[in-house]
């Protein structure tokens, strides 16, 4: 089972890493530029969308730009301070995940809110890439549920005791 948690150790590290990277760059081109993105007309089709629905004024779309930017520069500061504490675990110390799922779930609920707008307009390509960013925080989220059960279990054998070790739960039996 320990081979099972450094490989899920590591994926979830490079997922991490991933959104780092590419949400930051991201967040830095929005939140840098004077327009907040709106000016890449294909990155920020989904601001445009959702602008749409709520018939937002060109202003409120630049605020509305701001926040997202805003918002996935959390989410890239957030796996960072999450990539720097599992490297912090590895000298000595326990890594804690909460910090990555609180990024996590806010990687799900921007991915949402851009994916509605591709939907709406049927436009496959923009919900690609908010179907792999909601892929990768699925996979992301599993991984850290697995390792969270592989350290309750080493940490209280208690717990691995009272489950059952060959039998499946049945509650029709």
């Amino acid at each position: 089972m320990r081979k099972v948690s450094g490989a899920s150790v590591a994926m979830v590290m490079a997922i991490a890493v991933y959104f780092t990277l590419f949400w930051g760059y991201e967040a830095l081109r929005v939140l840098t530029s004077p327009t907040y993105g709106l000016d890449d007309v294909w990155r920020s089709q989904y601001v445009f969308g959702i602008g749409s629905y709520f018939k937002l004024q060109p202003m409120a779309l630049m605020k509305l730009a701001a926040f997202f930017g805003a918002l996935k520069l959390v989410v890239a500061l957030t796996c960072a301070i999450h990539l720097v504490d599992r490297l912090r675990s590895v000298a000595g110390g326990k890594a804690n995940g909460d910090v990555l799922e609180g990024g996590l779930i806010l990687v799900v609920a921007i991915s949402m809110a851009a994916a509605a707008p591709a939907v709406w307009t049927q436009n496959g390509e923009l919900l690609r890439e908010q179907v792999l960013n909601l892929l990768l925080a699925a996979v992301a989220v599993a991984l850290c549920l697995v390792e969270r059960n592989y350290t309750r279990r080493a940490v209280h054998p208690a717990i691995a005791a009272a489950l059952p070790q060959g039998e499946a739960f049945s509650p029709l039996r």
